[in-house]
């Protein structure tokens, strides 16, 4: 999820350069979301990975 992140950001910035505005701004709030939602993930992996249940 993180990798589909970076690829939107790296099509938000080319859509910035070549001067699709609206592009760019929809490919940078995708990358945002994406970021956040690997950011959940990856702390909510980290908390269930802690509490192990000995039988």
């Amino acid at each position: 999820m993180l990798r589909w992140s970076v690829t939107f950001f790296v099509i938000a910035l080319i859509a910035a350069v070549l001067g699709f505005g609206g592009l760019a701004g929809s490919a940078a709030y995708l990358a945002k979301i994406l970021f956040f939602v690997a950011l959940i993930v990856f702390v909510v992996s980290l908390v269930s990975g802690r509490r192990r249940i000995d039988v």
